[in-house]
């Protein structure tokens, strides 16, 4: 059997990785397990290790990781998966695949394919509630909205994060979030440009005053700044379609593209192109004169707001 893994949820797409070949070496024991990476191993190697017949174990299971980096594989991938051995079990893991290719549909027809993308906020949410509830925890989903908006879409922080709250108190509560945890840089450049768009420019400097005094640079807020209104300037472009269909075409998050659309619709495409702008020409400044770093960052923030 061939069962192949994709799709930008990193997280999701290792976790399926990890439970398959537990259940092989749980029934077939290791020696049974091979691995490979595409983008190190050469072709006869991969070869080799797909035609042999298992050695002290009555079944074999190869993970390929990237295989399509090796262009030998690539072209000669239909007819080696057609023949595989009845004794070996392959697994191909793909983190991104050209669907325009044939690979991509043999692939897609011929193997088990799994295809593993960001989750929206819903499926977030309902998927830290259950994790808390087979960790033995309770997470309401409120509060479960309220741990996205600090940290972000990320699965793996968030995985971790729950675990080290359930921990602490597995009731996890706002409360217990605010103490245990810190918000990230993503969703805190959110909030800020948020505050400004909404006019409500003494909220917007609180966020970047606290956000110099964690020591984030004003080069840093920059980056993060450019990196949103770039966000925000796909979702202008591309209003008619749907959160999940932006997401996937720029290969960002759904929950990302839910959370800048408010400030999208406020915004045309010319006045998206005034603020890129404008802060590339303050970056340039901050980088170039003497000039204070953060009354510019400030001012850009007030204009915003005004």
């Amino acid at each position: 059997m061939t069962t192949t893994l994709t799709g930008s949820n990193h997280f999701l797409v290792q976790a399926e990785l990890r439970k398959l070949v537990k259940a092989f070496v749980a029934e077939h024991t290791e020696m049974g397990l091979q691995r490979f990476d595409g983008e190190e191993a050469e072709y006869d190697q991969i070869r080799e290790a797909l035609e042999s017949l298992p050695f002290l174990a009555s079944k074999k299971l190869v993970v390929l990781r990237n295989p399509s980096a090796n262009k030998e594989f690539v072209a000669r991938a239909e007819q080696l998966l057609a023949n595989l051995p009845d004794s070996t079990d392959l697994i191909i893991h793909e983190p991104k695949l050209d669907k325009r290719s044939v690979y991509y549909k043999y692939l897609r027809k011929h193997t088990t394919y799994k295809e593993f993308n960001e989750l929206e906020e819903a499926g977030l949410i309902k998927w830290l509630c259950e994790q808390a509830k087979s960790q033995g925890g309770n997470l309401d989903s409120s509060v479960a909205r309220y741990l996205i908006e600090r940290l972000g879409p990320n699965q793996q922080l968030l995985h971790s994060e729950l675990a080290k709250l359930l921990a602490y108190n597995p009731s996890v509560s706002r409360p217990s979030i605010d103490l245990l945890t810190e918000p990230t840089p993503q969703s805190t450049i959110f909030q800020l440009l948020d505050a400004a768009f909404a006019g409500n420019p003494k909220k917007a400097l609180k966020i970047y005053q606290e956000q110099r005094a964690g020591k984030t640079e004003p080069l840093a807020i920059i980056g993060m700044l450019a990196w949103q209104l770039h966000i925000v300037a796909l979702i202008v472009v591309a209003s008619q379609r749907s959160d999940a269909e932006i997401a996937q075409q720029a290969k960002i998050s759904p929950y990302v593209v839910r959370k800048s659309r408010q400030i999208a619709r406020e915004l045309s495409l010319a006045q998206v192109r005034q603020l890129i702008s404008r802060l590339l020409e303050l970056d340039l400044s901050i980088k170039t004169t003497s000039i204070d770093a953060d009354d510019a960052l400030q001012t850009y923030l007030l204009n915003i707001s005004t």
